[in-house]
């Protein structure tokens, strides 16, 4: 596929991603193009540079639209846990967005609880946990993957978060569903 003149600029801040003393700029023009940059930043996620990867991940939570779901998901495969950790969050983070795409359960739901009991990086699995507890309330595998997990993780830190989203922690409460009144 012919690259237009306009893709030259755009591939240069993805690849200026990689360079600390140029990331912040990049990061931020990127972003300030809003969608019209996502194709370059989806581009970026298969980048060989993890630094990179990662940045347009941390983009992608921004700026994310349904067309790049399926990119995002499949970086949750990525060999580089800090590119993992940043997927997981632009999955899961409802702040950062500006509109409602959110992912697919069937597709996502089962991957995340196979990270949350099965990456070998604990921060990862962590953030596992905030994935799975999008659909606590709703799913009783997720409710069960969190549980397992506040029960039995290795990590002090994996325990404690998981026991957040898990039935019964803070988080679990806060989210809950609201009873409708009746008039």
């Amino acid at each position: 596929m012919a690259k237009s003149p306009q893709d030259a600029p755009l591939q240069a801040l993805i690849h200026a991603l990689g360079s600390e003393p140029r990331r912040p700029a990049a990061f931020r023009d990127l972003l300030r193009r809003g969608p019209s940059a996502v194709p370059a930043i989806r581009e970026g996620l298969r980048h060989t540079h993890p630094r990179v990867r990662e940045q347009c991940c941390a983009l992608l939570d921004h700026l994310l639209v349904e067309e790049a779901l399926d990119d995002l998901i499949a970086v949750l495969d990525d060999p580089d846990a800090a590119v993992r950790v940043a997927a997981l969050h632009a999955l899961s983070c409802e702040r950062c967005k500006t509109d409602a795409c959110s992912p697919d359960r069937a597709v996502v739901l089962p991957r995340a609880i196979r990270m949350l009991h099965h990456d070998p990086d604990a921060h990862v699995r962590a953030r596992a946990a905030e994935l799975v507890g999008l659909w606590v309330h709703t799913r009783p595998e997720a409710a069960d993957a969190l549980t397992r997990a506040h029960d039995a993780d290795p990590s002090p830190a994996v325990r404690k978060k998981a026991g957040w989203y898990a039935p019964g922690g803070p988080i679990h409460r806060r989210t809950a569903p609201q009873p409708t009144r009746r008039s």
